[in-house]
């Protein structure tokens, strides 16, 4: 929910705006930021390694971000950062900031007279707000969302089109969910009584905290008793599952088609990739990395970097694999038997 208005800066008030060394003409004026492919006069880019030094000499940009060790063969203005890819991530937002919200209540929305809805809110088409409900200031509520009775939402926050909050579900400030996503459906919590499932009820709610960014059409379940807990800083990409009483610490990341089954415990700063699993009760220790269509069965308590699952290969020695795996236990029992032979022989020698 960014503007494209145009905007032109000096490379100046950039440089100032994300603490960055300018290194060339400071007047220099930026209308746009953008890939070192797609340089053009007035953008400014950016190189993140050695790799697009290539690149860097014959750029068309007016000005280039880069690290201090790159800096002496920039040919055009020079912005230096720590952390290029840092840099341009904060330029890009200083040219593409969110639109401002336009406070007021759509006619077609429902919002009960018992809801507690900032003066500075913008309430877009057919959202249901119910009573209870409490949204801070300068919030956004997009069309179609669903804010069931006693959700709150801290100052700041934004739910983009068809986003849905279960009962009592907490966002924080500054929070941003993307279109089609659900906080606060029920667990799947079922008990089995001799082959027939028998649904528990799923009474805790899901409580989120502050800069948090949840992708579309993701799923946070609310807990079975205790809560389901995402923390500050936490940032969940699109069509991910997460189950009841799982709690989240702060800053971690979990990218799209991830699952973490019910009561699972992920620590601050980790990383869960793409398509990665979590079996349910285990614990994930802080700065721990999970790559991607991994299937984590245990608790893990040393930070690092842990992987499973077999990489793509040729089909023909897929099946010759395959076809082995299914051979292996009498493999093994054949290679037993023969150590216990040459054993039995060598102990006659």
């Amino acid at each position: 929910m960014s503007t494209n208005n145009p905007i032109r800066l000096s490379l100046q008030v950039i440089a100032d705006h994300i603490g960055a060394e300018l290194r060339g003409d400071g007047t220099v004026m930026i209308d746009s930021v953008t890939s070192m492919d797609a340089a053009t006069a007035g953008s400014i880019t950016y190189i993140k390694d050695r790799s697009y030094l290539e690149y860097l000499a014959g750029t068309q940009a007016s000005a280039v971000i880069l690290k201090e060790e790159f800096a002496d063969q920039c040919s055009v203005p020079a912005v230096i950062v720590p952390d290029p890819y840092v840099g341009y991530a904060r330029v890009a937002q200083l040219f593409h900031p969110l639109r401002p919200i336009q406070p007021g209540i759509h006619t077609s929305a429902q919002v009960s007279p018992d809801a507690h809805i900032a003066e500075s809110v913008q309430v877009d088409a057919l959202a249901v707000i119910e009573a209870g409900v409490g949204v801070g200031d300068d919030c956004y509520i997009g069309p179609g969302c669903v804010l069931r009775s006693g959700a709150q939402l801290g100052k700041g926050t934004r739910l983009m089109a068809n986003v849905c909050m279960g009962e009592d579900c907490v966002i924080g400030e500054r929070g941003l969910v993307h279109p089609g996503t659900v906080i606060g459906a029920d667990g799947f919590g079922f008990a089995n009584d001799a082959g027939v499932w028998v649904k528990i009820p799923q009474i805790g709610k899901v409580v989120i905290g502050d800069d948090v960014e949840i992708g579309a059409n993701t799923c946070i379940d609310c807990g079975a008793v205790h809560d389901t807990v995402i923390g500050n800083g936490v940032k969940i990409d699109n069509l991910v599952q997460i189950g009841h009483n799982v709690v989240i610490g702060d800053h971690s990341i979990i990218v799209s088609n991830a699952g973490l089954a019910g009561s699972s415990r992920v620590g601050k700063h980790c990383a869960i990739a793409g398509g990665a699993g979590l079996a349910g009760h285990l614990e994930l220790c802080d700065g721990v990395t999970v790559t991607g269509m991994s299937m984590v069965t245990h608790s893990i308590t040393e930070p690092g970097m842990y992987s499973s699952g077999i990489s793509a290969q040729d089909a023909k020695q897929w099946r010759r694999n395959h076809a082995r795996l299914h051979q292996l236990d009498k493999t093994i029992k054949e290679l037993r038997d023969e150590l216990r032979s040459i054993k039995k022989l060598s102990d006659k020698g």
